[in-house]
Formats: structure tokens, sequence, C-alpha cells
């Protein structure tokens, strides 16, 4: 039913590149057929070879190189009035901006991204940029306003058959579920993606699917050395790819399942590691999430009482800051597990672990 993955980023003379490819690899081919675009004149390739430049340093974490890239790829495709070119640099504009966590700018980028896609006849990038808006609404919460989404774009991809955007939604849709206490359909949606992944040679989303896979196997089941496996095959992945920021959400994640198994300080060196990864890349999310892990393995090590309640208290204020809805509910569940505050102080909502 599905076919190799494959990377519809890498384009022009890229194509040859594959969705496997080390991103230092892409950046590489990438910045070198820029070059040799630009001096040849051919502002419709300087595009395309840009938007691999672009994609390869947003998932390196360099923020910086990517929002320039992004923002290059663009111009040059309006040079060359190539509506589908400046739809995917678009695209990865606002998959930066989510990235970074400027949640009102990925949805404004994404959802132009999305128009351009259409009026230029592109259903892949129309595709991606409806995905991202889908993402970017899964992770600030809003479940009702993107489930029906994420379904969509899941019946639209299996129908094209297209094992990485499939991946990808179950992924999503499973992310959501777990998030909402159905720990069984999550464990058999990221199954399902792992196994089409696998089958697909697509190992980034092999990766993200293991990673799933794993918290729930340590939130439902309990089974620490089982979570701890998947992970670390999922770590091999992301280093032979050098994916900077989902081997950084790794890290975070081994961090969770070992505070689960009460192996606080264990937790508390994985949760300082993801932190200075995400710190490393400007990720603010990951960063005020593994702060969230790292102050309750403190808590849990013994930390003075009034540092812990002050350190969630920023936290708090840093997640709203960011426009993730479940903040509160996220800060409010440590307050209790700790007995910072009375179950009956706890205001309503829903889980924790909002984002993946």
């Amino acid at each position: 039913m599905y076919g190799k993955a494959f990377a519809p980023e890498y384009q022009g003379a890229l194509t040859t590149l594959s969705v496997n490819s080390s991103l230092v690899d892409v950046l590489t081919a990438g910045t070198e057929q820029l070059a040799a675009a630009e001096r040849a004149g051919e502002r419709a390739e300087v595009a395309r070879s840009g938007l691999a430049v672009a994609e390869a340093h947003r998932r390196l974490g360099q923020v910086r190189e990517a929002d320039r890239a992004w923002k290059a790829s663009y111009r040059a495709a309006r040079d060359a009035d190539d509506v589908a070119a400046m739809a995917w640099a678009l695209w990865s504009g606002g998959t930066l901006a989510r990235q970074r966590g400027a949640f009102p700018l990925a949805r404004r980028l994404l959802a132009l991204a999305a128009d351009l896609g259409e009026r230029g006849g592109d259903v892949v990038v129309r595709g991606y940029s409806l995905a991202g808006l889908a993402e970017t609404g899964r992770i600030q919460g809003d479940y009702e306003a993107v489930g029906r989404l994420h379904e969509q774009l899941l019946a639209e991809a299996r129908r094209r058959g297209e094992a990485r955007h499939t991946v990808w939604a179950l992924e999503g849709i499973a992310q959501m579920h777990r998030n909402s206490g159905d720990f069984d359909t999550a464990h058999a949606l990221f199954q399902e993606a792992a196994e089409i992944s696998a089958r697909a040679e697509d190992r980034r989303g092999h990766a993200w699917a293991l990673r799933g896979l794993a918290d729930v196997v340590s939130v439902r089941d309990g089974d620490t050395e089982g979570a701890l496996a998947l992970l670390t095959e999922a770590e091999t992945a992301c280093r032979a790819m050098d994916l900077t920021g989902a081997l950084a959400y790794n890290h975070k994640m081994r961090g969770n399942v070992l505070y689960r198994a009460a192996r606080y300080a264990e937790a508390r060196d994985l949760y300082e590691q993801a932190l200075a990864e995400f710190g490393a890349m400007s990720e603010p999310r990951g960063t005020a999430l593994a702060r969230l892990g790292l102050a309750k393995s403190l808590a849990r090590l013994g930390r003075d009482r009034s540092e812990t309640a002050t350190e969630l208290a920023s936290l708090a204020a840093e997640l709203e800051r960011i426009g993730l809805r479940h903040a509160r509910e996220m800060v409010a569940r440590a307050e209790e597990e700790l007995g910072l505050v009375t179950p009956a102080a706890r205001p309503g909502g829903a889980t924790a672990e909002a984002v993946r």
C-alpha cells in the first residue's frame, strides 16, 4: 500500500537526496547547489536548493541561519514567479516559527503556504502546510479544533499511499489520545506508525513513533526497561541523521521514563542534558518542558520547597507566554504531586504532558 518514503522538500537538483540523508550532508549539498544556482542566475533553482538549506539548518537547531535561508528562498521563488516554491518557503518559515514557539506567526505563514500551494497546484505542499497548522493547534492543546483536520489529512495520505505523511498524522492523533488518557488507542496508533515507517524506510518518522511507544509503555505498563530500549533504538536513528531536535526530545522523554521509575538522580541528569540541547537550538517549548522535569526531579532529591515553588511559578508564566494552553494544568499537577498545594486547589483540565 505504501511506497518508500521520500522527502519532497529536497527539490530541483537535490531530489536524489534521501529522506534518511544526514542533515549535515543535506546542508553541504544544498549549500553547494545554491551557490552554483546563484552563479548561473537560475532563480527557481536558487529557491529550491535554498529550501533544503533552510530545512537542514532548522532541523539542526540553527535558528538564525534557517530564518535567513527560508526568506532568501521565498524571495528567489517570487522573482522566478514560482508559486509552488513560494509556498514551500513559507511552509519552512512557518515550521520554524512553530519550533521557536511563535505560534501566531506559524499559523499565519502556514495558512499562506496552504493557499499558495493550492493556487500553484502543488498538492503536497498544501498537505504539508495544513498538517503544520494541525500540529500547531495540537501542540497548543486545541484538540477539538484540529482533531478533525488530523483525521482528514490521515485519510488523504492513506489514499495517496504517502507513507511519511501517514506516519505523521498517525503520530499526531496518537499523541492526542495519549494526552487524553486513552493509552490503548495511542499505543495502537504509535505501533502502526512504527510499522509503516519501518517498511517505508522513514527513519525520522520511525524514531518519533518509537518515542511515542516508549512513553505509553512507561506510563501505562510501568515497563521502564522496555521504554528505555525503545528510546535507545530511536536515538540511534537520530544520531545517524543528525536530528538535533528529535534527539533532545528523546533525552527529555528518557528523563520522564526514569522519573516515573523513581530514579530521580538519573532523571535529573537527562533533563539537564536535554535542557542544554534545547537551549543551544533556541527551542522554548522543549526548554520549558525540560525545566519542568528538572524542577520535579530536584524536588524529589531534596531541593528546598520554596525554591521549587518559585521555579514552577516562573515556568507557568513562561509556558503561558509562548501560548501553551495546558501550561497551568501541567504546573498545577506538578505542584499537587510535590505537595505544594492541596488537590482541591488544583484547577480542572487536561493531562499534564500536553506536548510531545
